[in-house]
């Protein structure tokens, strides 16, 4: 016959301590993502960009940009009515900061935006860096003007929309 031994002590009230998630679990996304991204300007700065593989990691620059914008600005920023957005709860007692803590993701996209436009302005459109600016402004633009319409326009079968 086989005996089972029982513990000589149960403790009694004591809950089993959760392990604490690390740094790098909480932020593995992002962290990733930027790596990736950092990858892409890695292998884009050696390539030629009238290559297929050249013209391909220029392109993922402006991409791999716009994700990295989208996972830390929903986290960090706000935008009111927005689908692409956490809520927004409470006002602030000044009218312009509440305006500006409101809409701080699409103010955020607007501004730096703002920044590769001139940056654009001042490069040439066909060279090697200049390429990659004016896919990143078409991205910021792309990023902006969705998170704008998301305000108003929903889309039947989409997660954000519901």
């Amino acid at each position: 016959m086989v005996e089972l031994s029982t513990p000589s002590r149960v403790c009694v009230g004591m809950a089993k301590r959760k392990k604490s998630k690390g740094f790098f679990h909480q932020h593995s996304l992002s962290l990733v993502t930027l790596a990736i991204l950092a990858l892409w300007i890695l292998l884009y700065t050696r390539s030629n960009p009238d290559t297929h593989w050249g013209a391909f990691f220029g392109n993922a620059v402006a991409d791999w940009s716009g994700s990295v914008v989208i996972i830390l600005g929903t986290k960090y920023l706000l935008e009111a009515h927005s689908a692409d957005s956490r809520p927004v709860r409470g006002r602030r007692r000044n009218p312009l900061r509440d305006f500006v803590w409101r809409h701080s993701l699409l103010l955020t996209i607007a501004a730096t935006g703002v920044g590769w436009l001139v940056l654009f302005m001042k490069m040439q459109p066909g060279g090697k860096w200049g390429q990659v600016v004016g896919n990143l402004l078409s991205e910021w633009t792309q990023m902006g003007g969705l998170v704008f319409l998301t305000k108003g326009l929903l889309e039947k079968g989409s997660e954000e929309s519901r």
